[in-house]
């Protein structure tokens, strides 16, 4: 298998949350790999700035907004999209978010808002996209875990959970539809520094634990979560559903790291 087998030219890809943070550099590395990309989130700021990015190399866009709460949102998305580019290839959820708060401290409304935003509109998109993709008989559907999907981090129990869940709905949906051309997979990231973290990360006693247990001894760098994106939106991962492929500097294989 030559790399033309990662090549993204004539797909079209969503992704959702896409405009900051992890999301932004798997839009970047879709378009690099030849794909249009439509990168959308809730702030039309962000969007248009994204979209030029898309547009400077040389790939197609929209600037559409969305909100993964609003299903309408995820309707209109995916209506424009068919509409400038036929079609769907791929969908990438990365919209999140999180609260470091103690369990008995939370407010349901945070837990709320986080498993509805993490987990329930993951499901939202999925379901939508991959009706589409259903239908035309193709699709690659990539959402996004973390290390909180497999081990427990302090004072994010609702985050953890969302993530969690994430990981059983993605093994969930490769299952029911992998006899149908859809491939449903994730990527769970490790530690990379975004604006959803930062003030968890930056200088703090959290920030310098999760660099001492990462066995590359430091956080990632955004763009290094984009070749995994590439690798599950391509052909090359034709046999490759119900994944999760781990981009984390080692953190999730070490026990003893010094």
């Amino acid at each position: 298998m030559g790399h033309d087998a990662l090549d993204l030219a004539g797909r079209t890809a969503v992704v959702i949350g896409g405009t900051s943070g992890l999301g932004r550099a798997i839009a970047r590395g879709l378009a690099e790999a030849g794909a249009d990309v439509v990168a959308t989130a809730r702030r039309a700021d962000l969007v248009a700035t994204t979209a030029a990015e898309i547009e400077a190399l040389g790939r197609r866009t929209l600037r559409i907004t969305s909100d993964v709460t609003d299903p309408d949102s995820l309707q209109s998305l995916l209506s424009e999209c068919v509409k400038a580019f036929e079609g769907v290839d791929v969908l990438v959820n990365c919209a999140g978010m999180t609260k470091r708060i103690a369990a008995v401290e939370m407010e349901m409304k945070d837990w709320d808002r986080i498993i509805d935003v993490n987990l329930t509109g993951t499901l939202r998109a999925c379901l939508l996209f991959g009706e589409h993709m259903l239908q035309r008989g193709w699709g690659r559907i990539i959402n996004i875990a973390s290390l909180g999907s497999f081990v427990g981090l302090y004072e994010a129990a609702a985050y953890g959970a969302s993530k969690g869940g994430v990981v059983a709905l993605t093994k969930s949906l490769a299952v029911d539809w992998a006899a149908k051309g859809v491939c449903v997979n994730a990527i769970a990231p490790g530690v990379f520094v975004t604006d959803l973290n930062r003030e968890l990360l930056d200088g703090t006693e959290r920030g310098r634990e999760l660099v001492m247990r990462t066995p590359m001894k430091r956080f990632g760098r955004v763009n290094e979560v984009a070749g995994a994106a590439v690798f599950l939106a391509s052909e090359a991962a034709s046999f490759v559903t119900g994944a999760v492929i781990v981009v984390d500097g080692g953190f999730l294989a070490a026990g003893v790291t010094q």
